[in-house]
């Protein structure tokens, strides 16, 4: 399990978005699309857009969702027609590619489906910006540079490898301006397409017991959607970024042992938690898929798996990220609220 930025329904909650950290002119003119802004990811971005008073666009397979910011345009489209596409990108200034095919189909349809959007933001002369995970690295990198070469092991990370790697090269040939953000498994409230929260926040909204993947000792880097979403921004609007892959800003890694005891101070009493373990995916991949597809990355949670962010906080120095503890309790608060289980 990892987060992943989807194509299917959300329904995030409004982000606060300081002034100070989105550039008050933004250097690229032109609309913001969102491309899979019903997802997760994209709906926090296309919320993270429209705060920060830019025009904005999402193009999603399906009906505008409600939860759709109401200053957003919005535009139903097939991300694998690059015809449609160029048409639903007509006025782009910055494209956000936060869609994506069905997980397990990642190695059959990603790379097709990302060269018809690159073809569409190129026709129209737009910037790309890639919503990018830490998958091409592979087992053994932590803590991750951008600068680490790609060694993945597994076929959705040699994906990543070789769709990152094609953007760059499109860019170097000065076919689309590209810049890639690149974060680990996020949270947040919305965040249905992550495995924090499948294992440790969606319990929540019951009795259920706390989950955790691999090892609660080994450090981990938690993304929190919000941030993340408010640094896609400024990956699409400033100056001086593309051309190379950023990872964008997270908390300080902590253990899953120290992500769950946060959970817990969050819930009325504090539930016992349980650990899905490399041998118990083993015996249930068979039968399983998502057991079968987190097996293959599972040493994202039984090593170290470490962001470094250092690049993106000194270029971005006003950008603050929000205390692990308050954003474990935002989300935690958003999915009892949803459940109607709120103390």
């Amino acid at each position: 399990m990892t987060s992943h930025a989807g194509d299917a329904p959300s329904d995030p909650t409004p982000l606060d978005v300081p002034t100070a950290q989105i550039p008050a002119a933004p250097v690229v003119a032109g609309v913001q699309v969102v491309l899979g802004a019903a997802g997760s990811a994209g709906s926090a971005i296309l919320e993270a857009l429209t705060s920060a008073g830019l025009p904005t666009r999402g193009v999603g397979r399906g009906p505008r969702p409600a939860s759709a910011p109401a200053q957003a345009e919005w535009i139903g489209a097939d991300l694998r027609d690059e015809r449609a596409l160029a048409a639903a990108l007509a006025g782009a200034g910055a494209v956000h590619m936060a869609g994506q095919p069905p997980y397990h189909r990642w190695p059959e349809e990603f790379p097709a489906m990302l060269e018809a959007v690159l073809g569409a933001t190129s026709a129209v002369g737009a910037r790309l910006v890639m919503v990018d995970n830490c998958y091409a690295y592979g087992p053994g990198s932590s803590p991750m540079t951008e600068a680490a070469p790609s060694r993945a092991t597994d076929r959705k990370g040699r994906v990543r490898a070789a769709m990152a790697d094609a953007l760059l090269a499109a860019h170097a040939e000065g076919r689309c301006e590209v810049v890639l953000g690149r974060a680990s498994d996020y949270f947040g409230p919305g965040a249905a397409n992550s495995g924090i929260t499948a294992l440790a926040v969606e319990p929540v909204a019951g009795t259920g017991k706390l989950r955790w993947m691999g090892s609660l000792d080994a450090a981990h880097s938690c993304a929190y959607l919000p941030d993340i979403a408010r640094a896609y921004v400024l990956l699409g609007t400033e100056a001086g970024v593309t051309g190379r892959a950023w990872h964008l800003p997270h908390a300080p890694a902590v253990t899953g042992r120290e992500f769950l005891s946060l959970v817990n101070r969050c819930l009325p009493a504090p539930r016992s938690t349980v650990v899905v373990s490399t041998a118990m995916l083993r015996l249930a991949s068979p039968v399983h898929r998502i057991s079968r597809e987190s097996l293959a990355i599972a040493y994202q949670w039984t090593e170290p798996f470490v962001v470094d962010d250092a690049d993106f906080r000194r270029r971005f120095p006003a950008f603050e990220v929000t205390p692990l503890e308050d954003a474990v309790r935002e989300t935690v608060a958003a999915a009892r609220a949803e459940s109607g289980s709120a103390a």
